[in-house]
């Protein structure tokens, strides 16, 4: 098992017919094409963020090597376990909670789900800059019905719908969060999110809690 990028450039893994390949992050289309090119075959699956997208992710790879379902979770089910755990510290503060993700890093999609299925929270919209919908599939077959999805960047009518629904948590970009901030908003910086270790069981924790943080500041700061 190889990854990219490696830690030196000399050590690139060889790339042909019988290589297999799955993407951590949702931004990565350039590197699928470019491993495609080279007759690397792409298995589909829902990308490693919280419990059931980092069990989905490995068992992606487990069944294309074949590996036994009872063996698959035999190993995997400690790290569940933790990740879980870690979770549930963080559900009561976000349960009910509604969301409005406004488009930034594509990570967007992957987060509404891991938001809505492990936390309880209510994406109102899910923005992202770009739905590659290949590669989001089975993000978006899990996504709660009736989920409303905008593509690209309409500030102005993105911002109109946000304050109409008055969310209680707003993830955005740096330039939006101070101004929503003063209409008495609660903002999340998207920036944290693309480098913040946040994928895998070991990361679930402070995932959830990235979320949890201005909620919490907040209600401190309530008068």
């Amino acid at each position: 098992m190889d990854f990219l990028p490696p830690r030196l450039a000399r050590d690139l893994p060889s790339v042909g017919p019988n290589t297999r390949f799955l993407l951590a992050q949702p931004f990565l289309a350039d590197t699928a094409t470019a491993l495609e090119r080279r007759s690397a075959q792409w298995l589909s699956a829902p990308f490693p963020l919280g419990v059931e997208g980092t069990t989905l992710w490995l068992q992606a790879a487990a069944r294309e090597w074949n590996v036994p379902d009872e063996r698959f979770r035999a190993v995997t089910a400690p790290g569940i376990e933790r990740a879980r755990q870690a979770v549930s510290r963080h559900r009561f503060q976000l349960a009910g909670k509604r969301i409005f993700l406004f488009p930034d890093s594509q990570l967007e999609v992957p987060l509404a789900r891991f938001l809505a299925r492990e936390l309880g929270m209510v994406p109102v919209e899910v923005g992202t800059p770009y739905l590659h919908r290949k590669h989001l599939a089975a993000e978006l077959a899990l996504l709660p019905a009736g989920t409303q999805l905008s593509e690209g960047q309409d500030v102005e009518r993105q911002l109109d719908r946000c304050r109409e629904a008055k969310p209680d948590l707003v993830v955005c970009g740096l330039g939006l969060a101070n101004p929503l901030e003063a209409e008495g908003m609660t903002t999340k910086w998207s920036i944290e999110l693309v480098f913040t270790p946040i994928q895998g069981y070991e990361q679930v924790g402070d995932l959830a809690e990235l979320f949890a943080r201005p909620l919490v500041r907040r209600t401190r700061l309530a008068v």
